[in-house]
């Protein structure tokens, strides 16, 4: 039996009240046979049966369906009701009757909730029966209603459970991702900064030293990739930023002077001027603040007019702390300001540059965490990035 039809069998089968309602239907009509059947074009496929004239069929047992009057009633989608075949002016010379030896006979259509036939519930017996009447018709039309209720609920719930396996499936994937990129790609990237720090500090060959400090920076350039690829796949997953807070001031100057280091070793043509005081204790993630104020600069780099010089200034005043980026470059419009923090988001019709769109978003993320935020103002002049937090949180 093809896969999809054994699916629609056993869902038949799990209808809690599939087994009283094939007795009552016996009962209530005196009919020998009774049973629920897919139909389809090319198959007749018993789902559900009680059988008590031995009629031969179970669940999963087939019959051609052109031989079947259930195909007739897919076709015109209308019941059928037989008393007696013998007197009835349709179906005394019909072959089906008289190769399945029934003398009366009922077949009502069966439908998903989504209006596509599924099937019939069918009943015959070897004798006559007084079948045809408007309590047995509306009887059987209830019936039919029910069951396709029910199939609706039992694919509603399979569905519901595919769908959550695939989301747990997708999340495994994920933690797969997080831990390939924290591990198996970090590590190789940190050693080869370490190797080319040496070669910087130990070669006497100044070709080995230029050709080391270009390795050095491609990897603090690639651990910044990962890094923002890393938070935001955990963001995704509804992590957020971690912080690990302390309220070290020092801590928290030299690591914004490294991060201005690194990115002269990524651009070393780049000028930088900085003006870092920060006298009072700021309650925040040094680590994470040096990584917004990495992708802050990052941007100006990349977006700021070259030759011109990058402005960084921090400081902690009137109970806020703010780290300031302003750099030249052409004024960023309103409608583009408004979309900066997305991620991947790439203004329209500029030339691709390096990255991949989550630098600002990152930053963005890291603000909140620290109950902060990231304002942009740009003019003709300048473009300036401010961040802004409570010193105390």
């Amino acid at each position: 039996m093809h896969k999809d039809y054994k699916a629609d069998v056993a869902n038949i089968n799990k209808i809690p009240i599939v087994t009283q309602l094939l007795d009552i239907i016996c009962l209530t009509t005196g009919m020998g046979f009774t049973a629920i059947a897919r139909v389809t074009e090319d198959r007749w496929i018993t789902c559900a049966v009680n059988d008590k004239i031995e009629f031969g069929l179970k669940p999963g047992d087939e019959l051609k369906v052109e031989t079947t009057i259930c195909n007739e009633v897919r076709q015109h989608e209308q019941a059928v009701f037989i008393d007696n075949v013998a007197t009835s002016d349709t179906y005394a010379q019909h072959p089906t009757p008289a190769m399945y030896k029934f003398s009366s006979y009922i077949s009502v259509p069966l439908y998903k909730k989504d209006g596509s036939f599924f099937g019939t519930i069918c009943a015959i017996d070897k004798k006559k029966a007084k079948i045809d009447t408007e309590e047995i018709r509306g009887m059987f039309q209830l019936y039919a209603e029910l069951i396709s209720f029910h199939l609706e609920a039992i694919e509603e719930k399979e569905n519901a459970v595919a769908e959550l396996n695939e989301e747990q499936h997708i999340a495994e994937l994920r933690e797969q991702f997080i831990a390939i990129l924290g591990h198996d790609l970090k590590n190789p990237i940190a050693t080869t900064r370490m190797s080319a720090e040496i070669l910087m500090k130990f070669s006497k060959e100044e070709l080995v030293k230029r050709n080391a400090a270009l390795i050095k920076s491609t990897s603090i350039r690639m651990e910044g990739l990962i890094d923002n690829l890393l938070d935001f796949a955990r963001g995704r997953l509804g992590e957020g930023i971690k912080l690990n807070k302390t309220k070290d001031s020092k801590k928290l100057e030299e690591v914004l002077k490294q991060v201005i280091n690194e990115l002269k070793i990524i651009s070393p043509d780049q000028k930088i001027t900085s003006n870092i005081q920060i006298k009072n204790p700021v309650d925040c993630d040094p680590n994470r603040i040096a990584q917004l104020c990495s992708n802050l600069l990052g941007n100006a780099v990349t977006h700021g007019t070259p030759g011109k010089s990058i402005e960084l200034e921090a400081i902690c005043l009137n109970g806020e702390f703010k780290l300031a980026i302003t750099n030249d470059g052409v004024k960023i419009p309103k409608k583009v300001r408004e979309k900066l923090f997305e991620p991947f988001y790439r203004i329209e019709g500029e030339e691709p540059k390096k990255g991949l769109g989550l630098g600002l978003y990152i930053a963005s993320q890291i603000a909140s965490a620290h109950k902060g935020n990231i304002q942009v103002s740009s003019s003709d002049k300048e473009t300036v990035f401010s961040f802004v937090m409570p010193a105390q949180n």
